[in-house]
């Protein structure tokens, strides 16, 4: 069952005169539009978000009704417009999204939170600037760091607030990302599970994925499947940074 006409209007009531001030932040996100999206993947319903941290419109695309659930299959995917729209190769982007609305698409109810987060972060401009370094060599946490950033500049401080606008409880998440789990978690978001989203890479993504599994800890192997964390270890991984290692074996002790 989706969100009715009145959970619908509850929400945007709720959303138009609230201000936030649970979150502790200097910042606002606001629900301001909902509406019915079916879809190749199944009917969903789609709604549009606006805050005043970094001014971008942001969207949950929901399946079933996801208001005071617990344990919501979600997906918080960052834009990707060469992955998303051109079907570029350089990533998985456009698999996982897909997958996730597949996977979404067929359940009871969940959520993918669409977010204009494009390059980790950095912009589109710059994300062809780090391509162009990629295509001399440098790998994407390389070249991200060449052009000043950090190796991942996405905040996740309006998905937290997303979901709570939509007055989700607690989430299983599908990531291979241990770091996004932490943040999401900084910021109130309660997640019950990680769901492995893991999926076969092709000769032009390849060396892109070993890199997220290396240098940026992503549970997945370098062919490409995910590691098992029954206990909920993360894998040490030949190439990982030291400093990344310790970080791992303070956090289990």
């Amino acid at each position: 069952m989706s969100l009715t006409k009145m959970q619908i209007k509850d929400l945007l009531d709720e959303n138009r005169v609230h201000q936030c001030d649970h979150f502790g932040e200097d910042f606002c996100v606001k629900i301001v539009a909902i509406a019915d999206l079916p879809s190749r993947f199944g009917d969903f319903q789609i709604a549009a978000f606006t805050n005043n941290k970094d001014d971008k419109e942001h969207v949950a695309i929901i399946h079933g009704d996801v208001c005071d659930q617990e344990d919501v299959l979600t997906r918080v995917h960052s834009e990707c417009l060469t992955g998303d729209v051109i079907g570029s190769l350089r990533c998985d982007c456009r698999d996982q999204l897909q997958s996730a609305l597949e996977q979404i698409g067929k359940a009871e109810r969940g959520i993918v939170l669409y977010l204009r987060q494009e390059g980790r972060g950095i912009g589109l401009v710059n994300k062809i600037r780090a391509y162009g370094l990629q295509d001399h060599g440098l790998d994407t946490v390389e070249a991200n760091l060449a052009l000043g950033f950090r190796d991942d500049e996405r905040d996740y401080g309006v998905a937290a607030h997303m979901l709570a606008s939509l007055r989700v409880k607690s989430i299983r998440l599908m990531t291979n990302n241990p770091k996004k789990i932490q943040e999401l978690e900084k910021h109130g978001v309660h997640v019950t599970e990680r769901v492995p989203h893991v999926l076969p890479s092709n000769e032009y993504n390849r060396f892109y994925l070993e890199t997220k599994a290396i240098k940026s800890g992503h549970l997945i192997d370098l062919h490409g499947k995910e590691h098992l964390l029954e206990q909920g270890d993360r894998p040490i991984i030949e190439g990982m940074p030291e400093s990344l290692i310790q970080e791992m074996q303070q956090s289990h002790q």
